[in-house]
């Protein structure tokens, strides 16, 4: 079958409609001829604001309407941030394409203050992610984190009318905004490990597309989407979803033809982080060692630990 028209389901954040127009433009480019359609949808996660993501369910409440689309048959496929997509995909679901990554690192958001350091004792500080708290929270317990939820340009509007002295964000969506003026701290991988599949974008499809899945190829990034892989596993081998505060990022050591991985999970609170470094060339062994070296520190106990804080806040 020739496939003459591909719907991108996209949630209809300015991020998210940025990559999916991002996507949409390689894919016509690559395949001329090719008309790429979005379908615009507002998800759960969009609608539910009042909460933090973790006491509602995670990211994936991002993902799951737009893989709806793709099962009913409205949509073909669907663009994602690949930190927010969970480390187990559903039956029948594939990403054949990861890449299109850029800046990996967490960013300080600040109107007064220049980097983290500087915040004064007791400052108040906005992220929805219990990995960006624990690890803020080990380096500076001072702190005050609140949870804000919403777009890139609704978190800024509510550092501007000042409900908080700075927000912590991934900062790839910044710089895909045009919003890089707004960053005053690059935060380093050693005092903010990211989210597995930071600043890399996935394209999901059914599995049973292979008509897409064909069209779809020339645009993997086939070291990207190892390192990828390779973080995802640290989560999926832990049995840890991306709302709780586990980190992950590999890159590709050219000379010695391998990846090298550094993994950490910690509580909610930052009194305990572990971490490893490890180092291999097949991406799911890699992500499994690292995640076993995890659990020989103790990552079981603080995993309970987490999941009890989830079912107290679900009672």
């Amino acid at each position: 079958m020739s496939t003459k028209i591909i719907r991108i389901a996209t949630r209809k954040s300015r991020l998210a409609l940025w990559q999916a127009e991002f996507i949409k433009s390689r894919l016509e480019l690559a395949n001329p001829g090719l008309a790429v359609e979005l379908v615009g949808m507002t998800t759960r996660g969009d609608q539910w604001l009042s909460s933090p993501l973790s006491e509602i369910g995670g990211k994936g409440l991002f993902i799951k309407e737009l893989e709806a689309a793709i099962s009913e048959g409205r949509a073909d496929v669907a663009v994602h941030s690949m930190k927010d997509v969970p480390a187990v995909l559903p039956t029948g679901f594939v990403l054949p394409v990861i890449g299109f990554r850029e800046e990996v690192r967490d960013v300080l958001v600040s109107l007064h203050t220049a980097s983290v350091a500087d915040l004064p004792t007791g400052a108040r500080v906005g992220t929805s992610s219990l990995r960006r708290q624990a690890q803020l929270l080990a380096r500076r317990p001072d702190l005050v984190i609140l949870p804000v939820r919403g777009n890139v340009n609704t978190r800024l509007d509510k550092l501007d009318s000042g409900q908080y002295e700075a927000l912590l964000l991934a900062g790839t969506g910044l710089q895909r905004l045009g919003l890089a003026a707004r960053i005053r701290e690059f935060l380093s991988l050693d005092d903010s490990l990211p989210a597995a599949g930071q600043g890399a974008l996935g394209i999901e499809c059914q599995a049973d597309r292979t008509d897409l899945m064909v069209l779809l190829s020339s645009l993997n990034d086939s070291i990207v989407a190892r390192c990828v892989l390779a973080e995802r596993a640290v989560s999926r081998s832990l049995g840890a979803d991306c709302s709780l505060p586990v980190a992950a990022y590999a890159y590709f050591d050219g000379p010695n033809k391998q990846l090298q991985l550094a993994a950490l999970i910690a509580n909610s609170g930052g009194t305990r982080v572990l971490r490893c470094t490890v180092a291999g060339a097949e991406p799911d062994a890699l992500g499994a060692k690292a995640a076993q070296l995890l659990r020989n520190q103790g990552a079981e106990e603080i995993l309970q630990e987490l999941r009890r804080g989830t079912r107290d806040v679900d009672r």
